[in-house]
């Protein structure tokens, strides 16, 4: 498995990708990991080079750390960890199968290269899709030599893999607009983790009281601040209700937006804006059931090409939500089965219905007795869709190639 965040990391693809390598663990697979040895939001906490446990092996490199505050700085971060991760794959023996995430963006070309040199196959598991990601924010011309390069290694990524799985219909278009075999392409969003994530009413007293929360209406957006997920209509929001004491705005998470959030809030002297950093699983029920109000951010551009993994926890914990983006989304793809009471809607810019739609919630969150939606929760939960995934992993359509055989079969080895 290839990804730059693993276990203990608390960003989402660490935890997903656990969830995964522990159940494939489970099943007598060998798993071995290759990661970073940094936090990453976070590159000052460091993580052990080597684990092993549990037939998990972990394989943590060496990379820059040089922050996030340019595109150049970035790019060195993830081209030293990109390098760090060929030396170490070019040690290695063949695997059965190789799985890629998508962080940095393009190690799933490098994942391509080591299967077509060493042999085996190639699983390559899309959290979100560069250099479309890039051109999109605005960091890469279309047109560029650079992204144009970047183009082709993302196509060779897709035409190579045996099995490419993304997270919702608009990501698979875009996949199979590449010239993708659609066979060969599966949809399954990402998991909440509702094995620890549930409404806490004891974890909601704890954290309001801890944060100064109690007596206010809490609006929580909590998550990656990230340019695809632009935070400026909900800020001028706050900006607008500063005068009402009776609202709190809650930014919990990390990422390289969030300190246009701090600076924001200095800058206009509001009181009303919190920033936290990424909560620790074994306290994500507690942050979450804190909100009354939970905001879901994509931006115009951005669908298809990220996915609103937060939702799910979100639901988990029956918590109502506010979304502010484009109409042709997966979450608009949710709406009929949450109703109008949990999920409103609106659109960037529209600063006057953001406050609107706060305020609405807040009229009916006093008629809201119960805190659940499970229904939709359960479809979207990990004991529903850890099994799928490991289907997809295991057992393939009768004319697809085999990735992993069952365990039935004597234990094999995953990369």
């Amino acid at each position: 498995m290839l990804n730059q965040c693993f276990y203990p990391d608390v960003v989402s693809t660490a935890q997903h990708l656990t969830d995964l390598a522990r159940e494939l663990s489970s099943r007598g697979h060998e798993v071995t990991v290759i990661a970073s040895d940094r936090g990453y939001d976070n590159p000052s906490i460091r993580f052990p080079r080597y684990e092993s446990c549990n037939n998990i092996e972990i394989h943590r490199l060496r990379s820059l750390s040089l922050g996030k505050e340019t595109k150049l700085k970035r790019a060195l971060n993830f081209g030293s960890f990109l390098v760090s991760c060929a030396l170490r794959l070019l040690t290695l023996r063949r695997f059965d199968v190789v799985v890629a995430l998508t962080s940095p963006p393009l190690i799933s070309f490098l994942a391509s290269l080591f299967v077509a040199i060493k042999g085996g196959r190639f699983c390559f598991w899309v959290m979100d899709l560069n250099p479309d990601e890039a051109i999109a924010a605005g960091w890469l011309k279309e047109n560029s030599l650079t992204a144009r390069s970047l183009k082709r290694m993302l196509r060779h990524s897709l035409k190579r893999a045996d099995r490419t799985i993304v997270l919702d219909r608009f990501m698979r278009e875009r996949v199979l607009a590449k010239g993708i075999d659609s066979n060969r392409v599966s949809i399954l969003p990402p998991w909440s983790h509702d094995d620890s994530v549930s409404y806490s009413s004891k974890g909601r007293s704890s954290f309001r009281a801890a944060h100064g929360l109690e007596d206010k209406f809490v609006v929580m957006y909590s998550g990656n601040h990230s340019p695809c997920h632009p935070l400026d209509t909900l800020l001028n929001a706050a900006l607008a209700m500063a005068a009402n004491d009776g609202y709190a705005f809650c930014f919990v998470g990390g990422g390289s937006e969030q300190n246009k959030v701090r600076d924001f809030a200095k800058l206009q002297g509001l009181g009303n804006i919190l920033c936290l950093p990424y909560q620790p699983l074994e306290k994500l029920s507690s942050s979450l059931s804190a909100a009354d109000l939970h905001v879901v951010v994509l931006g115009d551009k951005f669908a298809g090409i990220v996915h609103p993994c937060k939702v799910y926890n979100i639901m988990s914990v029956g918590a109502p939500m506010l979304y502010i983006g484009p109409q042709q989304s997966h979450i608009m793809d949710l709406a009929a089965d949450l109703g109008p009471t949990q999920l409103f809607t609106t659109q960037h810019g529209d600063v006057d219905g953001v406050v609107k739609r706060i305020t609405d919630a807040a009229r009916v969150a006093s008629a809201r007795k119960n805190h659940t939606h499970a229904t939709t929760a359960e479809r979207f939960s990990k004991h529903a869709l850890l099994p799928q995934m490991m289907s997809l992993l295991e057992f393939n359509n009768v004319d697809d190639p085999p990735i992993l055989q069952a365990t039935q079969q004597p234990s094999v080895k995953a990369q």
